[in-house]
C-alpha cells in the first residue's frame, strides 16, 4: 500500500513538472521572438536577420517565414495532440490495475503520417530551390560594382578591381535605386583558412574556402552602416574578425572613391615616423600608396584613418587605440598575427604622428 502510495505521489509530481515546462515554452517563445525582432538604439546596432534591407535578404527572410509557418502549424498540431493524449488518457484513481484498450494498426493512420510528411518535404524543398536559383543566378547589370573581398586571419581585405582601390575590414558600396539599379558583386577568397562573409540584413552567409572562388551579391535598399562578422570559425580571434559595410548615397560613395584613388599624403612634418615605418617590420606586411611599403600580409594603409575602426572592428580608430595596437596588439586582440613592435616611446609617437596623416 505504501508503495502504491508513493508511485502515486511521483506520477503526481511528473504531471505538475510537465505542465509547468509546457507553460514556460509556451511563454518563452513569444519572449524569444520580441527579443529577435528588437533593435537597439543606434544605426543597425545589431545585425537583425528579421530587418533585410537588401533583396537576397529579404528573399532568405520570406522562405524563412514559410518555413517558420508551416514548421509551427506542425508543432501546434503534434503538441495539440500530446496535450490531448496526456489529458485524456491520465491515470485515474481506481484504474491503476487496468490495461488501456491496445490499438493494433491503423491503415488510414499510417499512410496519412507518411504521406503528409513526404508532401511538407517536397514544398520546402521546391520553395528553398527556387529561393537560391533566383539569389545565386542573378543577372549581372551593367551598373553593377565589382569587388573581390579577401578573407585573412583575422581581417578583411577588400579590392575594387574596375576602380584601382584597395582597403580593409570597412566595405563601402553605393545604395541601388529601383529606378537604376546599382547591385555589388563580390568574389569571395581565402588567403589561409575557411571564412564566411555574413551581412545578416543584406546577404546570407557565403564561404570563403581556399583555392576556391566564391560569389554573392546585394542591393542595398537604404544607406546606413551595416554590421557583420565571419561566419566559419577560423582561429583563436574568429569573434573579432568582423564586418562593417557603409552603404553611401552614389554621392558620398563617388566622393570616397575619389578620395581613395588618391596617394597617401606626403607630410613634411612626420617625415621622422614614416621613416620608422619603412624601416622597421610595418614595411614587409602592409602597404602605403605612393611609398616603398608594398606588403601584402596585412592592411593596405594608405587611407588608415578614413576608416572608422581598427583590427577588423575590434577597437576604434583613436590615436590611444593605435598606440596600444601597435605596442601590444594582444591588448586589444589576443591571438592576432599582428606583432608587437616594442618600439620605444620615441619612435612610437613619431610612428602613430605618421599614421595619423594618412586620411
Amino acid at each position: 500500500m505504501k508503495q502504491m502510495t508513493e508511485t502515486t505521489q511521483k506520477a503526481h509530481w511528473g504531471m505538475v513538472l510537465g505542465r509547468a515546462a509546457i507553460v514556460v515554452l509556451l511563454a518563452g517563445i513569444p519572449f524569444a521572438a520580441g527579443l529577435c525582432a528588437t533593435n537597439p538604439g543606434g544605426d543597425n546596432a545589431v545585425p537583425n536577420i528579421f530587418q533585410p534591407q537588401s533583396t537576397p535578404a529579404d528573399s532568405i527572410k520570406q522562405l524563412s517565414d514559410f518555413v517558420l509557418a508551416i514548421t509551427g502549424m506542425i508543432f501546434v498540431v503534434v503538441f495539440s495532440l500530446l496535450i490531448y493524449a496526456v489529458i485524456k488518457f491520465r491515470q485515474r484513481a481506481g484504474t491503476a490495475d487496468r490495461e488501456p484498450a491496445q490499438v493494433y494498426g491503423s491503415t488510414q493512420i499510417e499512410l496519412a503520417w507518411t504521406i503528409i510528411p513526404i508532401l511538407i518535404v517536397v514544398v520546402l524543398f521546391l520553395a528553398t530551390a527556387r529561393v537560391i536559383h533566383a539569389v545565386q543566378d542573378a543577372p549581372k547589370p551593367a551598373t553593377a560594382i565589382e569587388i573581390t573581398a579577401i578573407g585573412h586571419q583575422y581581417w578583411w581585405e577588400f579590392r575594387y578591381p574596375g576602380l584601382g582601390i584597395v582597403t580593409a575590414n570597412e566595405l563601402h558600396i553605393p545604395v541601388s535605386d529601383p529606378a537604376l539599379p546599382t547591385p555589388t558583386f563580390l568574389k569571395l577568397l581565402s588567403a589561409d583558412t575557411d571564412h564566411s562573409f555574413w551581412i545578416p540584413q543584406l546577404a546570407g552567409k557565403t564561404d570563403l574556402i581556399p583555392n576556391h572562388p566564391n560569389s554573392m551579391w546585394m542591393d542595398p535598399h537604404r544607406t546606413g552602416i551595416f554590421l557583420g562578422q565571419c561566419a566559419q570559425y577560423c582561429g583563436t580571434q574568429h569573434a573579432k574578425m568582423l564586418l562593417r559595410v557603409s552603404v553611401d548615397s552614389p554621392k558620398d560613395f563617388g566622393a570616397w572613391v575619389r578620395a581613395q584613388q588618391k596617394p597617401a599624403i606626403q607630410d613634411e612634418k612626420v617625415i621622422a615616423g614614416r621613416r620608422v615605418f619603412e624601416t622597421t617590420a610595418c614595411i614587409n606586411c602592409h602597404a602605403v600608396g605612393g611609398s616603398a611599403a608594398n606588403g601584402r600580409f596585412g592592411p593596405d594603409l594608405t587611407h588608415l584613418m578614413s576608416r572608422e575602426t581598427i583590427a577588423s572592428g575590434a577597437a576604434e580608430n583613436t590615436k590611444e587605440n593605435l598606440r596600444l595596437w601597435i605596442q601590444k596588439p594582444d591588448a586589444i586582440k589576443p591571438g592576432s598575427l599582428m606583432p608587437a613592435m616594442q618600439l620605444n616611446d620615441e619612435d612610437l609617437d613619431a610612428l602613430v604622428n605618421y599614421l595619423e596623416t594618412l586620411q
